[in-house]
């Protein structure tokens, strides 16, 4: 296992278990070991702009886990 993913896992540990269980049907998934994930209604347009993004290379510029870390802040932060 990578230090990265090493620290992801110390992580999402520490998140409440239904977090915990939402974050490990996304890895399964993205592993192709699980079913694919059910997309809420409301969020498909989301989806569909992320993937068109995806499709053009508009990435997200930095590093990984710089990333990851500012959009679990964003995620725990509330509004």
């Amino acid at each position: 296992m990578t230090d990265l993913l090493e620290k992801a896992v110390a992580a999402v540990r520490r998140m409440p278990a239904d977090d915990q269980d939402a974050i490990a049907q996304a890895m399964l998934s993205m592993a192709k070991i699980a079913d694919p994930l059910e997309i809420e209604p409301e969020h498909a347009a989301a989806v569909r702009a992320g993937l068109e993004q995806a499709d053009r290379g508009a990435f997200v510029e930095g590093d990984a886990s710089t990333i990851i870390a500012r959009a679990f802040v964003r995620a725990r932060t509330p509004t």
